[in-house]
């Protein structure tokens, strides 16, 4: 039975409006989106990842092509795969699988992102950690499990705190961490620029570098070397590539990054994601490669056992801890939240505070075995296999549907249990495990049969099920709830001011000293890099650099996160001037009683 405009106004305002399709006026820019992944994938296991080439005995020529087309096919799968469809539907992964799949896929969805970030949570403390004891004196952890008290109370404090912030305070920390993306892109890339004189001195005597033939020569001999540390043949261009490409795959192929793709104005905004994946995970992989390898040179540790606190502070000094602590707690403390926001969707009747703390729980004990983070590299590629096939469902469900006569919600709408689409998952997960473990392929890819074979399986599974019947009038219900969120968005969007930019003068003077303190901190490190003619001059110098990164990241925290706050303040009072003026009878002309749509009638 067609439900009345009436009928579905009251849904409309009764719904939480996290679960409504976005409006025009919520969506964002190319910029944002630039910003955004940049922030966010350029954390503290790009440490471990770095390490990943190395001890996997990858050459030179391997990383940096394999790098740059696993990566490209990234950005690809972003903007050909999860933009269309997020941008589509409006909604995040989990309400429109929620809706379409119904309640029994969508509480194992959740389980298993819950599980995921939990991991990821785990191992970002751990890298954490790491910077801390160093300082205090704890010694690194080179087995699969602690073997120093002081790592286990460190971890379990740094565990605590970070549990407590992702309940608590979030959003102070998600403020923190907008304005942590450029720093870290500077830290990551300066980090490599100042060992490379001390790589080059170990293999040629001297510690300029003169060309780049000779740059790849002495990454080639001493970092990238084509053989594993045990001296067996390492991995080549494809797996390099493949493990490129699967690092993010449960992010693009997996369709979670609906949640934040649904809201880009234009469809070639998903190719901003390659600020993530071509600077986050080619530059500072490489960087973080060429940082392991001459800390496990000049410290005369083998790179397998080194943690990214040692690594960080032989090439960024005091900086470098800064680094590690930031880009591990920042990173860290976004997943346990949405860990516990998967956790409240397995078991609705907890809070959402409630569920991040039982998930913290586990997430300590976790975050104690240093055999986490230093795994991180095949878990995320696991991860990949386990939520990959649900992103090949979600693509079949809204694209691949209406190619075949299928119809989309189908499920929804003759009111029966998507067992479709669970078939579909179980049997393609089960494909990506016999490939990773009977290795077929590269495990690496692991992840593209798993989705193809999800997206067509459930295609033939749901029209068999009945996705082929008609639901001419069910359709028509769902287009018209479609056309009145719309409308609600709309004038939501009237009743709102938009974003005010503060252009005073403090703030540009703000602005000016933490740009100029990044700058500093990168044309010094250049300065190194390239004058540098003789090894004691090369060691004073970057005793220089250690003082000028420490010095230049204080300025730029205090000016950013300065900045940032007055930003809002004129954020706040533009939306409260517009919230008395349209409510003013003098100059609102209705006394602020204008009707909205979706109001109950």
């Amino acid at each position: 039975m067609a439900r009345t405009v009436e009928q579905i106004d009251q849904q409309i305002a009764s719904t939480d409006p996290e679960l409504l399709p976005v409006g025009e006026h919520e969506k964002h820019g190319a910029k944002h989106f630039a910003g955004l992944y940049a922030a966010e994938n350029v954390a503290g296991t790009e440490f471990v990842f770095g390490a990943t080439f190395v001890i996997l005995g990858a050459g030179i020529w391997d990383v940096l092509i394999g790098l740059l087309i696993g990566n490209a096919l990234a950005v690809l799968t972003f903007w050909l795969i999860t933009t269309p469809v997020a941008r589509e539907v409006g909604l995040s992964v989990y309400t429109y699988l929620l809706r379409f799949g119904g309640s029994s896929i969508s509480k194992i969805y959740n389980l298993a992102n819950a599980i995921v970030f939990s991991v990821i949570s785990a191992a970002m403390l751990t890298v954490s950690a790491t910077a801390v004891q160093r300082v205090i004196g704890i010694p690194t952890q080179e087995q699969a499990y602690p073997t120093h008290l002081g790592f286990v109370i460190l971890v379990v404090a740094f565990s605590i705190v970070a549990v407590l912030v992702a309940v608590f305070g979030f959003n102070a920390l998600a403020e923190f961490a907008t304005i942590c993306g450029p720093w870290l892109a500077v830290m990551f890339t300066v980090g490599g620029l100042v060992l490379l004189p001390a790589v080059a001195e170990s293999v040629t005597g001297v510690t300029q570098i003169g060309s780049f033939r000779e740059f790849v020569d002495i990454a080639g001999a001493t970092v990238f070397t084509g053989v594993t540390p045990g001296g067996e043949e390492g991995i080549g261009m494809i797996e390099v590539a493949g493990l490129a490409w699967a690092a993010n795959s449960f992010a693009h192929a997996g369709m979670i990054d609906m949640a934040l793709l649904r809201y880009a104005k234009k469809g070639w905004h998903g190719l901003m994601t390659s600020t993530g994946m071509l600077f986050g995970h080619y530059v500072a992989w490489f960087s973080a490669g060429l940082m392991g390898a001459a800390t496990a040179a000049l410290t005369l540790t083998s790179i397998t056992v080194l943690s990214p606190g040692d690594v960080s502070w032989v090439a960024l000094g005091w900086a470098g801890y800064v680094t590690v602590v930031v880009a591990g707690w920042t990173t860290a403390n976004a997943n346990l939240y949405r860990a516990g926001l998967a956790t409240q969707g397995v078991f609705p009747s907890l809070s959402r505070g409630r569920a991040t703390l039982i998930v913290g729980v586990i997430v300590v004990v976790v975050a104690c075995f240093p055999f986490v983070y230093r795994n991180y590299a095949p878990l995320v590629t696991w991860a990949g296999v386990l939520l990959a096939p649900v992103g090949g469902i979600v693509y079949a469900e809204h694209k691949l549907f209406p190619r075949f006569g299928l119809t989309e919600y189908w499920a929804r709408y003759k009111g029966v249990t998507n067992m479709p689409a669970i078939l579909a998952w179980g049997i393609a997960f089960g494909v990506g495990v016999f490939i990773n473990l009977t290795q077929i392929i590269s495990p690496y890819f692991a992840f593209v049969p798993a989705w193809i074979i999800a997206s067509l399986l459930y295609v033939f599974f749901a029209k068999r099920a009945g996705a082929a019947e008609d639901y001419t009038e069910d359709v028509e219900d769902h287009e018209l709830f479609l056309e009145r969120v719309q409308a609600y968005k709309r004038e939501q969007a009237e009743s709102l001011p938009g974003h005010v930019k503060d252009t005073t003068t403090v703030t540009r003077v703000l602005r000016g000293i933490w740009m100029l303190a990044l700058l500093v901190i990168l044309v010094y490190a250049f300065i190194v890099f390239l004058d540098s003619p003789d090894i004691y001059t090369y060691l004073t110098q970057r005793n220089t650099f250690y003082t000028i990164a420490i010095t230049g990241t204080i300025v730029y925290f205090v000016c950013a996160y300065w900045e940032l706050q007055r930003g809002k303040v004129v954020d706040r009072k533009a939306y409260e001037a517009a919230k008395a003026d349209a409510g003013s009878p003098d100059e609102g002309g209705e006394g602020g009683e204008k009707e909205k749509v979706g109001a109950p009638a």
